[in-house]
C-alpha cells in the first residue's frame, strides 16, 4: 500500500462520551487502526449566530479506500445536524507505522 492511501479523518464530537462511542465503533469495525481524542475550544458560525463550545477532536487514521463506510459510521452515530468530516491525507510518516495502520484496518477484498 501506497503512502497516499493512508489517511487522517478528523471529526468533533459534542463531549468525551460521544467521542468515545465513535472511536470504539470504528476501531472495533476494523475502519481506523486508531483514534486520538483531544478536547478543544470551537467557534464557529451556526444557524445566524456565533457559537462558542467545548468539544472533544477525533483524528481518525485509516485508509482511503475505507473512507465512505467510515463516513457513514460516523453520520449514523453522531449527535451533529452537520459533522465536521474531513479527509487529510498522510504524506509520510514512519514506515513501521503506517504498514500498522494497513494490517490494523479491514483487509482488501
Amino acid at each position: 500500500m501506497k503512502t497516499n492511501e493512508l489517511i487522517i479523518v478528523q471529526t468533533a464530537a459534542a463531549d468525551q462520551d460521544e467521542a468515545e462511542k465513535i472511536a470504539t465503533l470504528l476501531v472495533s469495525q476494523k475502519l481506523a487502526a486508531c483514534v486520538q481524542m483531544l478536547p478543544i475550544q470551537s467557534c464557529y458560525r451556526w444557524k445566524g449566530k456565533v457559537v462558542h463550545d467545548s468539544e472533544v477532536l477525533l483524528l481518525i487514521k485509516t485508509r482511503s479506500d475505507l473512507y465512505e463506510e467510515l463516513e457513514a459510521a460516523i453520520l449514523e452515530t453522531h449527535s451533529y445536524e452537520v459533522p465536521e468530516i474531513v479527509q487529510v491525507p498522510i504524506e509520510r510518516g514512519s514506515a513501521n507505522y503506517l504498514q500498522w495502520i494497513v494490517a490494523s484496518t479491514r483487509k482488501e477484498a
